[in-house]
């Protein structure tokens, strides 16, 4: 019985992600929108911190799970879809705001992160059978996390307290204001979306994946 109940599990998954590369092109657009929502309903579980104008939000965990859900391109666009359309004063930023001066505030360099986070873990996902398993899973994420959301977002933090605000940050400011906080929680975070990554992926070929002859 347990048996069986593993191999259905894993047909499931199976199926699951070869229904979702082999959709059509109006399909895949759906989807991504969806992510899209379901980005722009987490920007609105928040808390805001008093020494600082990022709040901890939960995009960073759509983000992550983005390309894993959707795959190499789509995960990436979903997230493109979410900073197109806010921009274009959709209001689904954080506090149901929308705006391209949303784009050119505080936080508007984490929301470029998530675009190449779900590009790059997409395209691991897709490609590569072994990056499915937990451990090289959670290295993924923690890189996305920690560098290809973070670079921009403190970037942009820099450039906008000393473009907008007139402040003369220094690099231990910058960080106070913007990435240790955030430590934590978004180590938790990619934990936890590294795992339901594990879990939901099939372990056999379904792209002709890179590592395909070496499973």
């Amino acid at each position: 019985m347990a048996v069986n109940t593993l191999d259905r599990l894993r047909m499931a998954r199976y199926n699951a992600f070869q229904w979702r590369f082999e959709l059509s092109l109006v399909k895949k657009i759906a989807l991504a929108m969806g992510m899209a929502c379901v980005t722009g309903l987490l920007a609105q579980v928040r808390i805001p911190l008093p020494w600082t104008p990022v709040p901890i939000t939960g995009q960073t965990f759509a983000a992550l799970l983005a390309g894993v859900l959707l795959g190499q391109w789509w995960g990436g666009i979903s997230m493109a879809i979410y900073a197109g359309l806010g921009i274009a004063g959709l209001p689904w930023f954080i506090g149901w705001e929308g705006g391209i001066s949303h784009l050119a505030g505080p936080t508007g360099g984490y929301i470029i992160g998530f675009i190449l986070a779900a590009l790059f873990i997409g395209h691991f996902t897709d490609k590569y059978i072994k990056a499915r398993k937990f451990p090289k899973m959670l290295g993924l994420m923690l890189f996305a996390s920690f560098v290809l959301i973070y670079v921009p977002g403190l970037i942009q933090l820099y450039l906008w307290l000393s473009m907008v605000k007139g402040d003369t940050a220094n690099i231990y400011q910058v960080l106070t204001m913007g990435f240790f906080p955030f430590i934590a929680g978004d180590a938790i975070k990619a934990i936890t979306a590294a795992a339901i990554a594990w879990a939901v992926t099939p372990k056999q070929t379904f792209n002709k994946e890179a590592d395909r002859d070496i499973e």
